[in-house]
């Protein structure tokens, strides 16, 4: 088979409860998750050995040994085929929005394709589960109800393609000392959300909602609290962090006004990554 391409697409949280800590030591969740066409990309092609490749603007420094989630996907596929893997690094990371975890979901979604495996979304979902909180929303791209520690995934119809700008202000958040610093928190109660017949109607739901890390985040990182006002300052119908941070978004009435947010924001903070970007 010759060389094929998989987006990894990047993975919101638009919004983000957190419920009491679990006896396994993971918090109890819920989320909304829904995906972007902007994302990581990886090309699959064959080889005697398996060896991965990391290129991109935010490939440098990246190991590609034994402890990235691509080799660890690949290796949980099978532990003696081979194949050559380049990752594209487009998104930032540990950045809130799913990179590895999705680099980790396109890996078992294009293995399975190269070494004519089965690519069963819940077969390759459980294997995820093995790998990483994220990798089993991942897998298919599409918006679904997340819940437990991550695992228990509801599909959802199709949202609103809305606009969506994307902005790291290049700071480290540690998810382990977000959650130790989480004092108020939503629980998981909300029922599944129902069919939103449009853009005004997903707003007006994410409205009652949160994400429960912003305010821990916006005390470790203040950089937060800057961009999620200078975000919401350029027209934004919602502006919020996905997952841990530090990247957060703004939703957009239409492309025009996206793109012309990001232009804006990239020039005032020429350090910020920035990506006018929509909804799948």
């Amino acid at each position: 088979m010759s060389t094929f391409t998989l987006r990894a697409p990047a993975k919101i949280n638009l919004f983000l409860h957190v419920g009491e800590k679990r006896p396994d030591g993971y918090h109890a969740l819920q989320s909304l998750v829904a995906f972007t066409e902007a994302g990581d990309d990886l090309a699959f092609s064959a080889g005697e050995s398996l060896s991965l490749t990391i290129e991109g603007p935010f490939g440098a420094g990246l190991s590609a040994g034994d402890d990235n989630l691509v080799v660890k996907a690949a290796r949980a596929l099978s532990a003696d085929k081979g194949a050559s893997i380049v990752l594209n690094k487009n998104l930032p990371v540990a950045s809130g929005i799913g990179g590895g975890s999705a680099d980790c979901a396109a890996t078992l979604r294009g293995l399975s394709q190269l070494w004519g495996l089965s690519q069963d979304a819940l077969i390759l979902q459980k294997i995820g589960e093995t790998l990483g909180s994220d990798v089993p929303v991942c897998i298919t791209s599409r918006p679904q109800w997340m819940e437990g520690r991550g695992e228990v995934l509801t599909e959802l119809p199709s949202l609103p393609g809305l606009p969506i700008v994307l902005v790291n202000p290049g700071v480290g958040v540690p998810t382990g000392k977000v959650f130790g610093a989480l004092k108020d928190r939503r629980g998981v109660a909300l029922p599944l959300p129902p069919r939103f017949a449009g853009a005004d109607d997903l707003i007006a739901y994410l409205k009652d909602t949160s994400n429960d890390l912003e305010a821990p985040a916006r005390i470790i990182a203040p950089d937060v609290n800057t961009v999620l006002e200078e975000i919401a300052g350029e027209g934004a119908l919602l502006a919020r962090m996905s997952g841990s941070g530090a990247t957060c978004f703004g939703l957009f009435e239409s492309d025009e006004t996206a793109v012309r947010a990001a232009a804006t924001l990239r020039k005032r903070h020429p350090a910020w990554w920035v990506m006018a970007s929509r909804l799948i």
